[in-house]
């Protein structure tokens, strides 16, 4: 298995380590590979639909990461 290193703000690391019972690389390398399968779909398929699919699910993603019911955990 390969290692990547990647950057996080700090307000975002801080964050993190308030749920430390989160495996973060194992959440982190799930969407990683959800993306690739993704993408590998749509080089099969090139058609609107499948780009259509893949932008609405990205909007998901983007709602579904930050938004104001997990916000409320943060003064916990």
């Amino acid at each position: 298995m390969t290692n990547i290193t990647l950057s996080i703000d700090d307000d975002v690391y801080k964050k993190m380590r308030k749920y430390s019972e989160i495996r973060w690389s194992d959440f982190v390398r799930k969407l990683i590979k959800k993306r690739l399968e993704e993408l590998e779909m749509l080089d099969k398929s090139t058609s609107k639909e499948s780009i259509l699919t893949m932008l609405a699910s990205e909007n998901v993603l983007k709602r579904e990461w930050d938004n104001k019911k997990d916000e409320a955990w943060d003064d916990i």
